[in-house]
């Protein structure tokens, strides 16, 4: 019997607060960093379903989200396994409270965001501010 080595779904949320801010959490497992809420698509869910759920496990908000934003497939994004996020933004109110797997959570306004980010959510966030700015997806 053959053996795949497909790569595993994932999601991220690029969450929007009131005052021009985005909310990351600082992850309690390796990786350890500041990155984006979401995590892996469970077997039978819808990816917007995964989205909202990672949100809601990671940060105790109730996002509403907005639009599919890009889908990230670099093979070395994740240095676990070879992953593939659905990146989705959203909103929400209220402030987040770091839960489940994220150690904290936190809103920032563009001009105080962790310099570091882990896997490529700095590429993620980069794409969505120039985004904001342009009105410009990035190009495949």
């Amino acid at each position: 019997m053959a053996t795949y080595k497909n790569p595993t779904p994932t999601v991220d949320c690029i969450v929007e607060l009131p005052g021009d801010r985005i909310v990351l959490i600082k992850r309690r497992n390796e990786p350890i960093g500041w990155a984006l809420p979401g995590g892996f698509v469970d077997e039978g869910e819808p990816l917007h379903t995964a989205c909202v759920r990672e949100v809601r496990e990671e940060t105790g908000l109730e996002v509403d989200l907005t639009e599919q934003f890009f889908t990230y497939s670099d093979p070395s994004r994740d240095p676990r396994k070879h992953t593939i996020s659905t990146v989705y933004i959203g909103w929400a109110e209220g402030e987040p409270v770091g839960t489940d797997d994220a150690a904290e959570a936190k809103a920032f306004t563009i001009d105080t965001l962790p310099k570091d980010l882990v896997f490529d959510h700095g590429t993620i966030v980069a794409d969505y501010l120039a985004y904001k700015r342009t009105g410009k997806r990035r190009k495949i």
